[in-house]
């Protein structure tokens, strides 16, 4: 009995080794200036991650274990193999742009990274501190803040690169004409329509931890408000003083399924009761209670092309147009520009290679 415990034991210290020597094993090689191995774990590692990625973007959310699992065993080998030329192509770029002493910065990827500090100053209404950025960071990628960071230096090195070695192919897109302006909005009229929306000043009460203080509360303002936009300006001003219980905003409010699913059914049905100047009683809605004064509204429209997209804004169709044409040729031209770079770098055949044996498909 003995001997057969040992034996079992040793054979499953093999079973790990074989294991750990299977995901070791290179699943391509490039070697463009240097050797650089793809191992087998690294590419199983892409592959889950471009498929959680694909999924929860079609989903709307993360995929279960089930829908992960079932996505994973729908792909075929060409489908497979297209991640692996992914990774194959991003490390010839690399070593391409390093031949070339092509780099990023510190400063510069910092310049990359501030946009993100920035609009989460917009969402909390301060700085963040480190601890709150990586937190935040690694909520929405599921990166460490330094694997973010890398990720993020190799991204930009790959544009940089391309920008160097492509520049007269990217420079080739051309500004959408009036006639191709004219020619879009008259095919997609039907979707440039503004629903009815409002425009409001609004006394908001958060929940909180109490909910039933909460209510007290804005019961109390709308009885010393009393129906009058008078009283309802003089209260909003105290909105703004620190520690009030309550505060102020302003905005327009569209009437649809997806402004009332943000702000509940009773806010939607409250806001669009009220005629022009006209204030509300206390209504409730998926964060707090609200007190609102309409201060304009907007029947639903098909837009011309010199109409705003949105109230309050001063993009007007047409410059929606433009910058929707614009990006589509830009990204036309990119991807004909990332093309002639990777078969140039691919040419020959000598700069990559694959061992299909060590990638089981």
């Amino acid at each position: 009995m003995k001997r057969l415990t040992i034996l079992v034991f040793f054979s499953l210290i093999l079973t790990g080794f074989a294991a750990a020597q299977s995901d070791l094993q290179p699943g391509a090689i490039v070697n463009l200036t240097k050797s650089e191995p793809i191992t087998v774990k690294q590419y199983r590692t892409e592959l889950d991650r471009v498929i959680r990625e694909q999924l929860a973007q079609n989903l709307g959310r993360q995929p279960t274990a089930a829908e992960f699992s079932a996505a994973s065993q729908s792909l075929n080998t060409e489908q497979k193999r297209q991640v692996l030329d992914m990774m194959i192509n991003e490390r010839l770029v690399i070593q391409a742009a390093e031949r070339d002493k092509i780099a990023v910065s510190d400063n510069e990827l910092n310049q990359q990274i501030q946009p993100l500090r920035a609009r989460m100053v917009q969402a909390i209404g301060r700085q963040p501190t480190d601890t709150e950025f990586a937190t935040a960071i690694k909520n929405e990628t599921g990166l460490e803040l330094p694997a973010f960071r890398e990720q993020m230096r190799r991204q930009f090195l790959l544009q940089k690169y391309l920008e160097f070695k492509k520049s007269n192919v990217l420079q080739t897109a051309k500004p959408p004409t009036e006639a191709e302006i004219l020619e879009f909005y008259n095919n997609a009229k039907s979707q440039f329509v503004r629903p009815e929306t409002v425009r409001f000043s609004m006394i908001q009460i958060p929940f909180g931890a109490d909910k039933s203080k909460a209510k007290t509360l804005g019961d109390q303002l709308v009885k010393e408000i009393g129906g009058s936009p008078a009283k309802f300006d003089e209260v909003s001003l105290r909105g703004q003083v620190p520690n009030a219980g309550f505060q102020t905003d302003s905005g327009y409010l569209p009437r649809n399924p997806q402004a009332q699913q943000l702000v509940g059914t009773d806010l939607m049905n409250t806001a669009f009761s009220l005629k022009q100047g006209e204030v509300s009683r206390l209504a409730e809605s998926t964060q707090g209670y609200h007190i609102l004064k309409v201060t304009e509204t907007y029947e639903m429209k098909i837009l011309n092309l010199d109409d705003m997209v949105q109230p309050g804004t001063r993009v007007t169709v047409r410059d929606y147009i433009f910058q929707g044409l614009s990006q589509q040729r830009q990204q036309e031209v990119l991807a004909q520009a990332s093309q002639e770079l990777v078969t140039e770098l691919r040419a020959g055949g000598k700069t990559f290679q694959v061992f299909d044996k060590n990638l089981g498909w």
